[in-house]
């Protein structure tokens, strides 16, 4: 084993190891602030029981994981951080300041099979059409909300956004998708109509200083993915739609109604930036489902409809 640097802690380590994600690996800062918190509170837990966290077993951290179910964290967000805290563990022992990988032989927690949810396209229409066009900021929160779901973006993409990313003429925008991968993402009329108003009538009077991000706060300043969630939230209030309405509910609903359109689903793993159609084959399930439950709704309404024929007629000849 290369001995450990002189006084090296495991915080130290972790530093080093979000800079070699964010650097070599093309990590986002979601996904290296979500890094930081997950194996971060890990190690404030180690020192909390008196424990050197290069220095624990498995056993220590599948005692950890206990702690997290016995306060309800959900299954998906348990396997999450064990992978998470794996990894860290796994670039210890790269680096040395391990001798065998701590934690061999935990098991990720099996994730519960849970489909997406997604927008119908009523309720969706009443998300879209909430906003006040007649104000600046009425203009940009139409314009975000139809991109959002005209052109399934995530959200880190939609406030990462710059206005000469941008081509309206061709209905098309540049994305930096996960791992710095750009993609071109294409857009219906509705999206581009909603974006050239704002660009026309609600950017230039929330410009203060010159700044090329497309969506701006009130002060000028780029919009932040907190600000657009909080926002979406107020709409989705607004219009009276009763389930959590988040940013990545739209990009379901995007890719579901293609689906649910005839698309293929090689063109919708291309228009979502997914490099695995794996990762794309959950929606055709969601899509699936969603038949299914029109059909049985449909076939419902004929058997209401032949019991009440008989009924009817026994009232006419009564009558």
């Amino acid at each position: 084993m290369a001995s450990r640097p002189a006084h090296k802690t495991a915080e130290a380590f972790l530093d080093a190891y979000l800079r070699e994600l964010a650097g070599i690996g093309n990590r986002s800062p979601y996904t290296i602030r979500n890094y930081r918190n997950d194996i971060g509170h890990f190690l404030a837990d180690c020192r909390e029981r008196k424990l050197d966290p290069l220095s624990i077993n498995r056993q220590v951290f599948r005692a950890y994981l206990g702690t997290l179910r016995e306060r309800n964290m959900v299954a998906a967000s348990v396997t999450r951080r064990t992978s998470t805290v794996h990894g860290f563990y796994k670039y210890l022992l790269r680096e040395g300041a391990t001798d065998k990988d701590l934690l061999y032989g935990v098991a990720l927690p099996k994730r519960p099979k849970r489909l997406p949810h997604v927008l119908d396209p009523q309720t969706l229409n009443a998300l879209l059409v909430a906003p006040d066009s007649s104000t600046p900021q009425g203009l940009r929160d139409r314009a975000m909300l139809e991109l959002l779901y005209g052109a399934g973006l995530r959200i880190s993409e939609l406030e990462s956004l710059d206005v000469g990313q941008l081509d309206l003429e061709e209905a098309v925008v540049v994305v930096l998708g996960k791992g710095s991968k750009e993609r071109l993402a294409v857009f219906g009329n509705p999206a581009a109509d909603a974006v050239d108003a704002y660009l026309k009538d609600g950017r230039p009077k929330l410009a203060h200083e010159p700044n090329s991000a497309l969506f701006l706060n009130r002060f000028g300043g780029r919009l932040t993915a907190r600000s657009v969630q909080t926002i979406i939230k107020r709409h989705a209030l607004k219009a009276g739609i009763s389930q959590d309405v988040h940013p990545h509910l739209l990009r379901h609903s995007f890719a579901t109604h293609l689906l649910d359109g005839g698309a293929d689903i090689r063109i919708v793993q291309d228009l979502l930036g997914h490099s695995s159609a794996n990762t794309t084959q959950i929606y055709t399930h969601v899509s699936q489902a969603r038949q299914a439950e029109v059909s049985a709704k449909a076939w419902e309404r004929v058997a209401e409809q032949a019991l009440e024929a008989p009924r009817r007629r026994r009232k006419a000849a009564n009558s």
